[in-house]
């Protein structure tokens, strides 16, 4: 798969401002707001962009928003994935082929730079090219030709060079892992791109983005988030970042049904994380205890964690089981034993 199918930030189809980016798009905290101005400054530029940040920030809509905010708008933005593509694929992928080059080449193709002439091409996860392909990187760069595998002809190709990388590509370098060359060449324009952590200002405008667009989507109104999940989102960590987030709202538009977006409503691995936050004595005994009945205390964990899940969930033992990550059929021995049926509902 080359590229991905939807775009990391907000929007893979909010319109563009020609003059410059969208501020719904990269959000309205700080840090993203200098990310905007600062490919405003470049909007001209030919120099080659490096953005880095982890996974999921949405550095292929940085990407687009550089082509889109350049002269080259309107001629080919083509994303590439080099995470995906095998060490023996991804030079066919980028140069092209001959026809008769390889088993399987039964006519020439052209590479992603050529389908990218006189556009922009974005290289992202370019910190796991391996070395044999850097080294043709940087002759594509310094002499903006290209050879196809199993040719001999040089192609001239006219592109602005937009890389991504969720690594830092000078500790790589330090490390002997990356050409120290292709870095700088690539590294003229810099932009780093912070984790939905660092700029949890923007997750609600985040949130009730992804929440229009797809509960518009199905042609549904789009119901209100209680207190209880808009805090849950805020101090919830995102490892996956904005993609993250985005799938979220995703899953409750397809699962939810409710006038309001309840606790229960969201996916289970922010449900236990917002539970983890809550305090809890349940596990701690008093000091002036004598004894610990280790029995007694498992029982009660058992079913303070039961109840929790059975409330959490309306009584939908299934929810609660997902939850509570075991089978529907061991809650419901769980819930017999523990007498909770009147918790629970078919």
């Amino acid at each position: 798969m080359i590229g991905r199918s939807r775009r990391s930030v907000v929007s893979a189809t909010a319109p563009v401002d020609r003059r410059g980016p969208d501020p719904l798009v990269v959000g309205s905290s700080r840090r993203m707001r200098a990310v905007a101005d600062f490919v405003r400054v470049i909007r001209n530029s030919e120099s080659n962009v490096l953005i880095t940040g982890e996974t999921g920030t949405g550095k292929e809509t940085i990407a687009n928003l550089i082509h889109e905010s350049s002269p080259r708008r309107g001629r080919p933005f083509v994303p590439v994935s080099c995470a995906v593509l095998t060490e023996t694929l991804i030079e066919s992928e980028l140069f092209g082929h001959e026809r008769g080059s390889f088993t399987g080449a039964i006519k020439e193709r052209p590479g992603r730079f050529e389908m990218a002439d006189a556009g922009t091409i974005f290289l992202d996860d370019i910190d796991d090219v391996p070395p044999s392909v850097q080294v043709k990187l940087l002759r594509v760069i310094q002499q903006r030709v290209v050879e196809r595998v199993g040719g001999t002809r040089q192609i001239p190709v006219d592109v602005r060079i937009v890389t991504g990388s969720k690594r830092s590509l000078r500790e790589m370098v330090v490390e002997g892992k990356f050409r120290g060359d292709l870095y700088y060449r690539l590294n003229v324009l810099p932009i780093w791109l912070p984790a939905l952590r660092e700029r949890r200002d923007d997750i609600p405008l985040l949130t009730d983005h992804f929440m229009r667009r797809f509960f518009e989507a199905k042609s549904r109104r789009v119901p209100e988030l209680s207190g209880t999940v808009r805090d849950a989102f805020l101090r919830y960590s995102w490892p996956g970042n904005v993609r993250e987030l985005e799938n979220a709202c995703e899953r409750i538009a397809q699962t939810c049904h409710c006038d309001t977006v309840r606790f229960a409503c969201m996916p289970a691995g922010i449900l236990l994380d917002a539970q983890k936050q809550r305090p809890t004595s349940i596990v701690e005994p008093s000091a002036f205890a004598t004894s610990i009945s280790l029995d007694e205390r498992l029982h009660e964990v058992e079913r303070q964690l039961i109840t929790w899940a059975l409330k959490a969930s309306h009584g939908n033992k299934s929810r609660a089981a997902e939850l509570l990550r075991i089978k529907r059929s061991t809650l419901g021995d769980r819930i017999r034993k523990l007498s909770l049926d009147h918790l629970a509902r078919e």
